[in-house]
């Protein structure tokens, strides 16, 4: 066993990640205040591709110094776009068709190995203390929740977004190639 080389990844230039198709996917930040957990959002749209990232209020956008650090670079790759509230990011997205879903604890929420991941969705990651919003609830059409057996209950926001875009890009590339 041995690691592979950068060479042997064969990843990606920024040019042709600019080029290639995106997943039909938007993670939609609701207030996110570390700009740790929102460089790592950023990272994990990359390597899986998520169509946009949707920054929402108190949520830091780039450039910023640390969410470049966590971000690794991918803060200049994944495509993003900033909105004063997450009801506004909600309503542009309504607008133009797509499904959107909390990923949170909440009353008939689904199951994560129970979704059918729609294509042209997005996904409302919240807060870190307070999770999804009240004022996004509204908008949605229907929660995700991952299932947890330890004494918590609850991931970090990012790795929760993480194990979220595995699954989306699982369901929707992956199992279509």
């Amino acid at each position: 066993m041995r690691k592979l080389s950068t060479n042997e990844l064969h990843r990606m230039t920024k040019e042709e990640f600019d080029q290639s198709a995106k997943l039909p996917v938007i993670i939609i930040l609701d207030n996110i205040r570390s700009l740790s957990n929102v460089g790592a959002f950023f990272r994990s749209a990359d390597a899986f591709r998520i169509q946009e990232l949707y920054l929402c209020g108190i949520t830091a956008c780039p450039p910023h110094r640390e969410i470049h650090k966590t971000a690794l670079g991918a803060d200049e790759t994944v495509c993003w776009k900033y909105f004063e509230t997450t009801k506004e990011a909600c309503e542009e997205l309504k607008a133009n068709g797509y499904k959107i879903f909390a990923v949170e604890q909440i009353e008939g929420s689904t199951m994560l190995q129970d979704f059918d991941f729609p294509s042209k969705s997005a996904y409302i990651l919240g807060n870190e203390v307070e999770g999804v919003s009240e004022e996004a609830l509204p908008y949605c059409d229907g929660a995700i929740e991952l299932p947890q057996e330890g004494t918590k209950h609850s991931l970090n926001v990012s790795v929760c977004a993480g194990i979220i875009m595995w699954k989306a890009f699982e369901y929707l590339y992956l199992s279509n190639k």
